[in-house]
């Protein structure tokens, strides 16, 4: 008789969650789609309603935040892993029992397939693998379950917390851009540029710990 082998996967979520900014940017840019032309026109007609003004690179205040920093370096960021880490532990627990349980299951099948009747067999046959699907479903949606509490809770971690605090930033400092480090290269006489600590003391002063909704299955 051949048996389905279990080989369930327990995602593991191994990076933070994704806090979506790229670049914070205080003016802002804006880029309009060309449509396509029936006829070419000259430059001078197509450069007609462009302006002339351009800020000073000289009159500009820039900083750089590296966001990495802020979710290693923060407490609630370290608080909301740690609860996710739990969750992902339990999972595994119950992986490894339920793997123990199917595995005796489909040895007692081996067992009995001498004894019991074709139709009979078949039954239990169809049984294990209702058991095996259903875990790895069941499975399934707690680990989705568990993603998304985290990243709900990244989310207001952010909205609430982070994002006020950089706007406030912003406002005292009287920034004209804070760029994401990841995206940018710094050479010499950049002290100062960077307010990546100010933002951590400042978001660690608000908040060091939030909790995770349960996740549903829990």
């Amino acid at each position: 008789m051949k048996t389905t082998e279990l080989n369930p996967v327990l995602k593991k979520y191994t990076k933070m969650g994704i806090i979506a900014f790229a670049v914070i940017v205080v003016a802002v840019l804006g880029i309009f789609a060309v449509s396509s032309l029936n006829k070419n026109v000259k430059l001078s007609t197509a450069l007609a309603g462009v302006s002339s003004d351009a800020k000073n690179a000289a009159e500009l205040r820039i900083a750089v935040i590296s966001l990495e920093k802020v979710q290693a370096e923060s407490k609630a960021f370290k608080d909301l892993t740690e609860q996710r880490k739990k969750y992902e532990a339990k999972l595994t627990a119950r992986l490894e029992k339920e793997q123990k349980a199917i595995e005796k299951e489909e040895a007692d099948i081996k067992k009995s397939q001498d004894i019991l009747s074709q139709e009979a067999l078949q039954r239990r046959v169809a049984e294990y693998q209702r058991h095996i699907n259903e875990f790895r479903r069941d499975l399934n949606e707690s680990a989705h379950a568990v993603e998304v509490s985290y990243q709900n809770a990244l989310n207001t971690l952010q909205q609430k917390h982070l994002d006020p605090i950089i706007e406030g930033v912003i406002a005292k400092k009287n920034l004209s851009l804070l760029l994401d480090g990841r995206f940018v290269r710094t050479g010499k006489d950049i002290n100062g540029l960077d307010i990546t600590d100010e933002i951590v003391e400042a978001l660690n002063k608000k908040v060091s710990t939030l909790k995770m909704a349960t996740p549903k299955g829990f």
